[in-house]
């Protein structure tokens, strides 16, 4: 349980409450009463508490002095922009924002997600068996939220076991979208360091110009080889080596399947690699059921425009006894998420504007 302590040398916050947690020290609103840390990462730390209002289990999370590096508080503003317009089973919710009692000199930043038990990376790294039904139903839910985002026009771009949230009950639901981007026209999207590298899709990894939601569903091809074999299938150290190891499984390809790739000297590397003939999918994954190996073998196609989309992947056998196309609508309105090229100043003010949304009764507050 978290301990209470007292404020370091400041006044009390009207309506706060302190705690120290993992030696970080948690300012929250007084509804809210931590329960223990459950996670810890380069933005700050997370912990359970419950809603005393609600009488409700949430997760916070504090991210640590969120102005300190414009990247970084352009990523927590993208999560906070999207997650308020999407409202979907299979994406993490975020129930509340925390008010700052400045407006123009906050520093930390701390959002209330629902809480959820564990994430898929520590589901494959368990010795919990999967069936093939376990593993049908993850994939489904992730497809399944990624139709979602994307008629929304958001391309979510870090797909990976970690940012797969999952419940007791195996509900899967998709969270941290600090790298979500909104499409460009022609389905094209920016190009820029995406995708932890055993994810990315060999577009990103060949520096293209133009990629577009098939990203997205390489990743889900990674991850669902991950689920089959309890470990990455394109474990590379670097990103020469993780399209070495991409040609050993598929295969060398043939001139047609490398137009997609708009740079010379990337498209010269990938001829210079030795002849490979591949390897099945099946002889990977021996114990897999045949029509998942068949939709893994169309995510895991080299050349973008061949791979299958997220709507093709509901719609294939595999997926026949979960998926009903009648009770899955597309979002009502695209989501624009082009708000780059902001000074630290002007995130700050577009996140508080951000917060007010959960707290119109603060609309008029200032410094």
């Amino acid at each position: 349980m978290a301990m209470p302590v007292e404020p370091p040398n400041r006044v009390q916050a009207i309506g706060k409450h302190y705690f120290s947690m993992w030696q970080t020290l948690f300012e929250i609103d007084t509804n809210y009463y931590p329960i223990k840390p459950i996670g810890r990462g380069a933005y700050g730390v997370v912990c359970s508490a419950i809603n005393r209002e609600t009488n409700e289990k949430v997760a916070i999370k504090k991210i640590n002095n969120a102005f300190d590096y414009p990247v970084d508080a352009l990523r927590t503003l993208r999560e906070l922009r999207l997650l308020r317009h999407i409202q979907h089973d299979n994406v993490i919710a975020l129930k509340d924002v925390m008010m700052p009692t400045q407006r123009t000199s906050f520093k930390d930043v701390y959002l209330v997600y629902e809480l959820m038990d564990t994430d898929l990376h520590q589901i494959i790294k368990s010795s919990q068996p999967l069936s093939n039904d376990h593993c049908k139903y993850f994939i489904f839910q992730l497809l399944r939220g990624l139709k979602y985002l994307h008629s929304a026009n958001i391309l979510h771009r870090d797909l990976k076991p970690g940012n797969l949230l999952v419940n007791a009950n195996c509900d899967l639901k998709i969270c941290d979208f600090g790298l979500a981007r909104t499409s460009r026209g022609n389905e094209q999207f920016m190009t820029e360091y995406v995708v932890t590298r055993w994810y990315r899709a060999p577009e990103l990894l060949l520096c293209c110009d133009n990629y577009g939601t098939s990203i997205d569903v390489w990743s889900v091809g990674c991850i669902f080889a991950e689920i089959l074999g309890r470990k990455p299938v394109f474990p590379g150290t670097e990103c020469l080596n993780q399209l070495k190891l991409i040609i050993n499984v598929l295969g060398s390809q043939q001139e047609a399947d490398l137009r997609f790739i708009d740079n010379p000297k990337a498209r010269r590397f990938i001829k210079s690699l030795p002849y490979s003939r591949g390897t099945h999918l099946s002889h990977l994954y021996p114990q897999a059921d045949p029509l998942a190996i068949d939709l893994l073998q169309r995510m895991l196609v080299f050349d973008p425009s061949k791979r299958i989309s997220v709507t093709e992947s509901l719609l294939h056998p595999y997926m026949s006894d979960l998926y009903d196309p009648r009770c899955d609508p597309p979002a009502q309105v695209p989501i624009n998420l082009n708000i780059d090229g902001n000074s630290g100043e002007d995130v700050r003010e577009m996140m508080w504007i951000e917060m007010l949304h959960y707290h119109p009764e603060d609309a008029s507050a200032t410094d």
